[in-house]
């Protein structure tokens, strides 16, 4: 046993976590299904590989014994909404992380047009808003059983249970914003000048500036000269 007050891993890391390949694909399902980190992709993976082995060991084990658990299982998986009725366990090996991914309670708030974009449905969840049969559920990762699907909608107390509320809107759709008018200072208009046709601008364009001379200033000896 280990310290209580030190929670284990519950997750388990690729053998060969550098990969160019795996780094992109990681990468790439990140942002389609809006996960905050890697960590929740971690414990998506490790929930399948789980599932694969159970497969395998159904698969490796004595007749009598894997009719009545492989029965089990896949009603189970069935509940989940992970595989049909009619599966068998050979489906179970084709599971891939993005059939687990699609059953997030973040994703199927999405898929149902709950809100616009995939990160939106996440603040909608850890805000409290969503609820599945009225009750709140708060964890983005949160597994929605088949049964559940039909019922998850947004909380009564919510505010965005009002279809009118500017976060639902459309993409495309204008918002309704909050018009502020400023009263700017009175400006007292200016005197209205006679339009003046283009011909007469084109003269007066080419005319010279006329040359006001100032009349030069008078010395001493010929104002004495100017006397009689």
């Amino acid at each position: 046993m280990g310290d209580p007050r030190k929670a284990r891993k519950t997750y388990a890391t690729p053998r060969h976590p550098w990969r160019k390949e795996q780094l992109e694909e990681e990468l790439r399902l990140l942002g389609e299904y809006g996960l905050r980190n890697k960590r929740e992709l971690r414990h998506q993976e490790t929930m399948l590989s789980e599932i694969r082995g159970i497969a395998r060991t159904l698969l490796g084990a004595p007749e009598e014994q894997r009719a009545r658990l492989e029965t089990q299982y896949l009603g189970r998986l069935a509940r989940l909404g992970l595989l049909s009725e009619s599966a068998s366990v050979d489906n179970i090996l084709d599971l891939n992380v993005k059939d687990l991914m699609e059953r997030r309670l973040q994703t199927i708030v999405f898929k149902s047009g709950l809100s616009r974009t995939i990160h939106q449905a996440r603040q909608f969840v850890t805000h409290g808003h969503v609820s599945i049969a009225g009750q709140i559920v708060s964890v983005p990762g949160y597994f929605v059983k088949r049964d559940e699907e039909s019922r998850v909608a947004f909380h009564a107390r919510s505010a965005l249970n009002n279809a009118q509320h500017p976060a639902r809107a459309a993409p495309g759709a204008k918002r309704i914003t909050r018009l502020i008018e400023e009263v700017a200072p009175a400006v007292p208009a200016g005197p209205v000048l006679p339009d003046v046709p283009p011909e007469i601008k084109a003269i007066v364009q080419t005319e010279q500036p006329i040359e006001i001379l100032e009349p030069e200033e008078e010395t001493p000896a010929e104002t004495e000269d100017k006397q009689p």
